[in-house]
Formats: C-alpha cells, sequence, structure tokens
C-alpha cells in the first residue's frame, strides 16, 4: 500500500510527490540509462533516453514482481539543464508513456557527465513491492 503525503496547504507538485509512504518488501533499483539490454543507445535524444531508462528500471523492478505503482522514490541525474528544460514536454509524454499517471517522490540534479560515454540521463529508483 502506497500512501502520498503531500502537506495541507502546500501548493500541489508537479510531476512528482512531496512525500510516500508504503508497506511491503523494500526494492533497489541502480541507476539505469537509456540504452538496450545491449548497452547500446539507439538515440541521443534526451527524452528517448529518459523514456528508455524508465523502461530499463520497470525491467529490473520486474524481476522482483514489481510494477510502476510500486516506485516510491527516484533520483534523476541530468547533464544538461537547458536541454531539459527544452525538452519537459517531450519527457511528460515519455513518462506517462511509460510510468501512466504515477508519480513518485522525485529529485532532478544536474551533473556534469555521466560514467557511460553518450548517457544524458541517469534514474535510479526505490519500490515497495506488496508482499
Amino acid at each position: 500500500m502506497h500512501k502520498r503525503l503531500e502537506p495541507a496547504g502546500w501548493a500541489p507538485p508537479i510531476g512528482y510527490a512531496n512525500g510516500v509512504a508504503a508497506k511491503g518488501r523494500n526494492v533497489y533499483v541502480a541507476g539505469q540509462i537509456g540504452w538496450n539490454a545491449q548497452q547500446i543507445f539507439e538515440t541521443f535524444d534526451l527524452a528517448k533516453q529518459f523514456g528508455k531508462a524508465l523502461e530499463n528500471i520497470l525491467a529490473v523492478l520486474a524481476e522482483a514482481g514489481g510494477k510502476a505503482e510500486h516506485i516510491c522514490r527516484m533520483t534523476c541525474f541530468c547533464t544538461d539543464k537547458a536541454e531539459y528544460l527544452a525538452s519537459r514536454k517531450a519527457i511528460g509524454a515519455e513518462w506517462k508513456r511509460v510510468m501512466g499517471r504515477h508519480f513518485p517522490a522525485m529529485s532532478m540534479i544536474f551533473v556534469v557527465a555521466l560514467l557511460d560515454e553518450g548517457a544524458k540521463v541517469e534514474i535510479e529508483a526505490t519500490a515497495v513491492v506488496p508482499e
């Protein structure tokens, strides 16, 4: 069971939750980037890499019996703030395609670079899968 934590009187967050309370089995998904199962980038478009990274998170989570709605927290690392801001609509479309209307607690951090050459975004997740 998951419950969004939104304090009374706060403006509603857009695209994330301020907090999530959950019961079940914790699952931690390492940072995933936007490449395919053979570790090859099929695109260098930020929004498409974002969507693929989300798909990769769900693939790992499925190994524990989890689904998108079990994700409680995500941390996103992006290499280009200006590109991110310019791509927000396309990133939102990728989010809806992969995650639907589920919005966990999230942080977005901008970094100079990621380990894998060509990666524009890396996303890690924490999920709580019901027992």
